[in-house]
């Protein structure tokens, strides 16, 4: 059962390195799972555990798991089974967070449509942890490359899941080829009868775990979510956010104690009242911080889950999640500080491309869709700052005496013949100079898949890019490859001229890519990314990814070439060291882009036009030509 006296993970007995990185991540306090059955992994008990998806399962077996990893070993110890790839990929991420203190860990995530030569290197090199869906470990085992004869710990995640995707056979084969003697732990938000039936035939005297989930939303809430990524990008939504919509007192909600005080020194830095609330504050600082947010003292409050625990102050009308839990219970505590007493409120969602997978999670725990948002546009914000700036112009006329003003203002127009209007302006220039009351968007054209979630395709800007090609006349009879090849880059690429955009590719809020193409000087070098075609990669994803995480203008990537395993891509030469580390880990469609160079620098896009070479000729090839034709001439008189 759950044991609400844990307050922090400091009072389980987990291993030093794995406490240290919890420490770095910034986590609390642990969630009801993990309280519950993180002791029983610890003592080597097989586990039944009932919770929903989004309950924090992953740390509730990855935590106890990895403090018992020897090191030494590089043979797999911990076995993790999962129904999706995506999941797989998650699980193996969350195990090299919690892991970034052990010193030569390894994880594997293997999973079908990967390539498998790239697993077998890694296998044969010996990993401690492997997580896979289970027809790829079936692939393995038979192949005799994936070695269980070390196994400690077998995990069956979404176990419900598993048996819904019809692989419950699949699992049973593999709990069948695993040693006798190992730990099972076996998780699922259901326990039908064949799911009952796998615990009972292969879990010995299992403790058993069950969490009721609070998953439901207040009806009055309304929710959205943004698709942004990036600290610097949400900071900028967030701020276009306050100065658009009228709120009376916001939460703030991130990941980290560290988080908490940088986002609120930031904001503050942009005039707004915030504070930030964590739980490295003690008791009476805390209850002032809050007592502030009541009396109005303070309007914005930067808070971690725990921190943030008991706050009930009906004036918070909004609640911002700049980080996205990975707890759908998480996320309903934390809007539920808003809409108190029965009024009305707003929660908003920020959403990094990566991590719609969190977002349907949580969609799917509360039964209810989040609504997309647009950002507020330059116009909106603008008419928030002419209402703000005529308001302070009524409150000071009606609040103070400005007789000697009035009198200096009118010696300066007589003695420089100037208007009343035009010295106000002149004055409301430098009192707004820091805060212009124009805000204007940089022009943007549709796109496809405008809106986070899809949409109205048809106006695309890739579909109208084929339907533009030579090849548009016969689209119904166009391959699915074919669609493929018939990118905007690789097009230009033959020779077409990339039409001409007036639209400026610098927007910084919007995840999705604009069109890439514009002529460049820029000199530009060749990459080569590790994902492609079989991954089901589209040259506009790898666009987004670069253009977002890199903050390179879309303009500026240049010719784009798929293949079945990998990608290149044209970029700007040079470019620094810290970048291409960054680069690395940036995923696209569930796949690191673990970029390198891939060859010599390329010469600037504009020198690819071939309309251009055509013009002019060089002279060699002029030589060449006139020679030639010399050369006819005299085997014609010969003859």
């Amino acid at each position: 059962m759950s044991s609400p006296e844990v307050t922090s993970f400091t009072e389980l007995a987990l291993a030093a390195p794995v406490q240290k990185a919890i420490e770095a991540v910034g986590y609390e306090q642990p969630s009801p799972i993990q309280a519950a059955s993180i002791p029983h992994l610890l003592n080597g008990d097989d586990l039944l555990g009932v919770a929903q998806t989004g309950t924090g399962k992953t740390a509730a077996f990855a935590l106890p798991l990895l403090s018992k990893i020897e090191l030494k070993s590089k043979t797999p110890q911990v076995l993790v089974l999962a129904p999706t790839r995506e999941l797989a990929i998650q699980v193996a991420e969350a195990f090299q967070t919690y892991a970034s203190k052990m010193k030569g860990f390894h994880v594997l995530p293997i999973y079908g449509g990967q390539d498998m030569s790239g697993q077998l290197r890694q296998l044969k090199r010996g990993v401690h942890v492997v997580v896979g869906t289970p027809g790829r470990v079936m692939d393995h085992l038979r192949r005799k490359t994936l070695d269980l004869s070390g196994l400690k710990s077998l995990v069956l995640d979404e176990a419900d899941e598993m048996l819904r995707m019809g692989f419950i056979d699949d699992v049973e084969w593999i709990l069948e080829h695993t040693p006798s003697e190992r730990q099972v732990a076996l998780f699922s938000a259901t326990m039908p009868k064949p799911i009952r039936k796998v615990a009972d035939r292969y879990l010995k005297n299992p403790k058993e775990v069950r969490i009721a989930s609070d998953t439901s939303t207040a009806p009055h809430i309304e929710q959205f979510y943004l698709m942004v990524g990036g600290f610097e990008r949400k900071l900028d939504a967030i701020t276009r956010i306050l100065e658009a919509q009228d709120f009376d007192a916001m939460i703030i909600f991130v990941r980290t104690k560290t988080a908490t005080a940088e986002l609120a020194e930031k904001l503050e830095a942009r005039g707004y009242s915030a504070s930030a609330l964590n739980g490295d504050m003690n008791q009476a600082l805390r209850e002032r911080t809050i007592n502030r947010l009541k009396k109005n003292q303070l309007d914005i409050i930067v808070a971690t889950d725990v921190a943030a625990r008991g706050i009930d102050v009906q004036r918070v009308s909004h609640v911002l999640n700049f980080d996205i839990p990975y707890d759908s219970e998480a996320y309903v505590h934390r809007i539920g500080r808003t809409g108190r007493a029965g009024r009305s409120g707003k929660a908003i969602l920020f959403v990094a491309p990566r991590e719609k997978r969190l977002l349907h999670t949580i969609e799917k725990a509360t039964r209810q869709a989040i609504t997309p948002m647009e950002l507020p546009s330059g116009s909106e914000v603008s008419n928030k700052r002419i209402q703000q700036f005529k308001q302070l112009l009524t409150d000071t006329m009606e609040g103070q005496n400005l007789d000697f003003f009035n009198n200096v203002l009118a010696e300066y127009s007589t003695e420089h013949n100037r208007s009343a209007e035009e010295i106000a302006s002149a004055l409301a220039y430098l009192l707004q100079k820091e805060r212009p009351l124009q805000v204007k968007d940089a022009p943007r054209k549709k796109k496809r898949d405008d809106s986070p979630r899809g949409g109205n395709r048809e106006d695309s800007p890739r579909k109208k890019k084929r339907d533009d090609s030579p090849r548009g006349e016969n689209r119904e009879d166009s391959s699915r490859k074919k669609k493929r090849d018939d990118s905007p880059r690789e097009d230009s690429s033959r020779g077409k001229k990339p039409r001409d955009h007036k639209e400026n590719t610098d927007k910084p809020f919007d995840s999705k890519p604009t069109k890439h193409g514009k002529k460049t000087d820029v000199p530009m070098s060749c990459y080569r990314l590790e994902v492609g075609r079989n991954d089901d990669v589209k040259p506009g994803d790898i666009v987004g990814a670069i253009a977002n995480e890199a903050g390179i203008d879309s303009h500026h990537i240049g010719h784009i070439k798929l293949h079945d395993d990998h990608t290149t891509v044209d970029l700007p030469a040079g470019m620094p060291e810290e970048l291409m580390q960054h680069l690395q880990n940036v995923r696209v469609c569930n796949r690191p882009l673990k970029i390198k160079p891939n060859g010599k620098a390329t010469p600037p896009l504009k020198a690819k036009n071939k309309k251009l070479k055509k013009a002019k000729p060089s002279a060699k090839s002029t030589g060449d030509t006139e020679g030639s034709k010399a050369k006819k001439a005299r085997k014609r008189k010969a003859n």
